[in-house]
Order: C-alpha cells, then sequence, then structure tokens
C-alpha cells in the first residue's frame, strides 16, 4: 500500500497562499481618505515647509543685540497678515506665533520677557540671530523625498503629505472582503432556534477579524446545505471582491457542497488540508488574481485559520508586509503532542511571563479565545512539551 503523502504544514500552506497574492492594483485617494492604507509612491516636498521664516513665539521682531534696548513699535505681523515694512535699528514689530518674520529683523524675544512701555519697549535680555525663528525649509525642504513608497499612512503621514502639497496620494486599496457561511443549521444572530439550530457566530466572528485586518468588507452572505444555492452565493462573492471567505462546507461530507461549487466556478485549488490542529480541512484557491480561502466550520477553527492564512494575504493584498511577528515564551506547564499535526494552543501569560492554555481546546469552544494573548505552536511529535519548553507565539 503506498504511502499516505504528508499534509503542507502552516509555514507551507502560507507561502504557497502568499505567492498568489499579489498587491492590488493602486489607486489616487484624497489625502484625509488614505488613513491606514500603504503608499505606491514616493511623496516629494514640492515646496519649502514652512515656506518663509516665521516665529515660534508671541513676541516682538527685533534685531540681534543687547539687553535692555528701548526700541520703537513700527507695526505688527500676525498669521496670515504678515508686516509689509522693514525693521531698522531702533524698530520691533509685534508678531504672532508663526507670522512671518519681517524683512529686517533675524530673532523674536518672547512677550515673557519684554516691557511694553506705550509705542516703546524694553528689551528684558540679549537677543541672538535666529532666536525664536523657524526657518524656511526647517520641517521638509523642496524637492526633498518625505514619504518614501511603501509607508502605511497614519495620522503624521497624512499631515506631512499634505504640507508637501499633495491633495491625492497614490495607495494600495483596502482588499475588499466577502464572508460566507454554510450550513442549514446556521441561523442569524437573535433569531429563535429550533432543535438541531445555531446561531451564526462565524459571520460576524469573520468579519470583524478582515476589518481588524485593515479589509473592507463588502459582503456578508449565506448558503444552505444545497449545490445550486451554494454556488451562486459563492459566484456573486467572486464578483464583488477580492478575496472570500468561506466557512464551512469545506470538507467531505455528503452536504459539503463548497470544492464542487469552487471547481465550477473555475477556482484553481492552490492546497487543501494543512497539518494543522485546529484547521485541517482548510482550502486555499485562486481566480484570476482573486484569493479563496475555504475555512473549517468550527468556530475556533475558522478563527485560527483566518489569523494563520487570511491575516498575511490580506496584508499581502494591501502592499504590506505580510510577516507577523511571533515571539516566544517558556510553558507554564506541560502539554501533549499530536503525532501528525501541528497545534495552536489558545495561551495566556501570568505573571512570571509564561504561557498556559486558556481552558479546554475543542474547536467548538469559541470562549477558549476569550483571554487568550496568543496561539503557541505546539509541535508535532510524541509525547508532551514539558513545563519550561520554550514555544512560539503567533498574535491573536
Amino acid at each position: 500500500m503506498p504511502p499516505v503523502p504528508s499534509l503542507p504544514s502552516i509555514d507551507e500552506a502560507r507561502a504557497t497562499l502568499l505567492a498568489a497574492a499579489r498587491p492590488l492594483p493602486s489607486v489616487d485617494v484624497r489625502v484625509p481618505e488614505a488613513l491606514g492604507l500603504m503608499l505606491a509612491e514616493d511623496v516629494v516636498a514640492a515646496g519649502d515647509v514652512p515656506a518663509f521664516a516665521n516665529s515660534a513665539m508671541d513676541g516682538f521682531a527685533v534685531r540681534e543685540g543687547p539687553s535692555n534696548r528701548r526700541l520703537r513699535i513700527v507695526g505688527e505681523s500676525r498669521a496670515g497678515t504678515p508686516f509689509t515694512g522693514e525693521v531698522h535699528d531702533g524698530e520691533a514689530v509685534r508678531i504672532s506665533t508663526g507670522a512671518a518674520l519681517p524683512a529686517g529683523a533675524d530673532a523674536v524675544l518672547q512677550i515673557e520677557l519684554i516691557e511694553v512701555d506705550g509705542d516703546e519697549i524694553v528689551l528684558g535680555d540679549a537677543v541672538a540671530a535666529r532666536r525664536n525663528v523657524r526657518d524656511a525649509g526647517s520641517d521638509l525642504r523642496a524637492g526633498t523625498r518625505v514619504l518614501a513608497a511603501g509607508t502605511r499612512l497614519g495620522p503624521a503621514e497624512l499631515g506631512v503629505a499634505i504640507g508637501a502639497g499633495r491633495i491625492n496620494v497614490h495607495v494600495t486599496p483596502r482588499p475588499r472582503v466577502a464572508i460566507l457561511t454554510t450550513g442549514d443549521e446556521l441561523m442569524e444572530p437573535g433569531t429563535p432556534l429550533q432543535p438541531g439550530q445555531i446561531h451564526d457566530s462565524n459571520g460576524p466572528t469573520l468579519a470583524a477579524l478582515a476589518s481588524r485586518a485593515g479589509a473592507e468588507v463588502v459582503g456578508r452572505g449565506h448558503a444552505v446545505d444545497d449545490p445550486e444555492a451554494t454556488r451562486a452565493v459563492i459566484a456573486q462573492a467572486l464578483d464583488e471582491a477580492d478575496v472570500v471567505i468561506l466557512a464551512g462546507g469545506v470538507s467531505v461530507g455528503p452536504h459539503d457542497h463548497v470544492k464542487g461549487a469552487l471547481i465550477e466556478l473555475g477556482v484553481r485549488e492552490l492546497l487543501w488540508r494543512v497539518a494543522l490542529r485546529p484547521g485541517k480541512p482548510t482550502w486555499l484557491g485562486e481566480r484570476d488574481g482573486k484569493l479563496v480561502l475555504g475555512l473549517p466550520g468550527n468556530p475556533v477553527s475558522a478563527y485560527v485559520t483566518f489569523l494563520l492564512f487570511a491575516r498575511p494575504a490580506l496584508a499581502a493584498l494591501a502592499g504590506a508586509d505580510p510577516s507577523v511577528p511571533r515571539t516566544s515564551a517558556p510553558l507554564a506547564v506541560a502539554l501533549p503532542r499530536h503525532p501528525d499535526r501541528d497545534e495552536m494552543v489558545r495561551v495566556h501569560r501570568d505573571a512570571d511571563g509564561r504561557v498556559a492554555p486558556t481552558g479546554p481546546q475543542d474547536s467548538h469552544v469559541l470562549s477558549s479565545l476569550l483571554g487568550a494573548d496568543a496561539l503557541a505552536l505546539v509541535p508535532r511529535g510524541d509525547g508532551e512539551l514539558p513545563a519550561g519548553t520554550e514555544v512560539v507565539l503567533e498574535p491573536v
């Protein structure tokens, strides 16, 4: 009897999916709408920022010199309304923070160090050139790159882009995701349940995970256990989304119609089944650059496989680094090993930095994710991992 081929590991399955996950075509969006998106171009400053020398303080614009000078007030420079004359020896111009430094002045002395006497002032301190002056270009220099392609746009980056003179930026858009669940037993949240029915927690949970991963959830659908209904729901999702994520129906039971529908719709299978617990019956596919992830129907299995496969794929489509920063910690208790599959155990940290399971690890126990700090990778093998063993942690 020929040997049973080994199933791909978590890392092998992830690499297979990421090889098909190309960044989406870039688009132009208005800067205020680009929060969280990845730049697809360099941003170069169109001019100096600030464009003119201006005051860092409320006070008076003067020429450099010693303290105790008595100067005549000859005008005012306000933000947006500069003084149009020139400051000479023995003169001063009242100035506001951010207002343009008048010609002839080379410093600003703050109001707290000045005695105002009618239309004259007395300087309470010596003034060196450039004191309290923001020079032109002290923030951004014209022609210099201020943001590089591949930068994720946060609030500070949006402000810099606007300061650099941009109205729009070229970015990789958020992947559009459709979430589909399958099964006659699934009912909408809050619906009174009949015998054999359960509430559909996978749909809202996976939609929340996709949103948290930076995707745009464009649809949520459900298919009963019927081949035609399953095919129709998937076909519509493929038309609307860049990524279709299904929960349930990917196994080999008589009422599992997802795989057949995907084949009929021309979705190319990348792999089916992973050496993973929970999550062995995971299906990954692709059609015309669109990704399809068939996740198991058990709630924990769907959650875990989303984190392991969908999360990095969505990052890659959005032009971001798909790698997930992993850490490690010692086990607080011994854990059994599965002989053929790596296991992702929901764990929490104790006060000493060790990790232990959150509770029962069955794939239907969604509450085991409450309080989980990470997924601990327990590699396949015989026996158990002793307490104190250092394990790799996947963030949740």
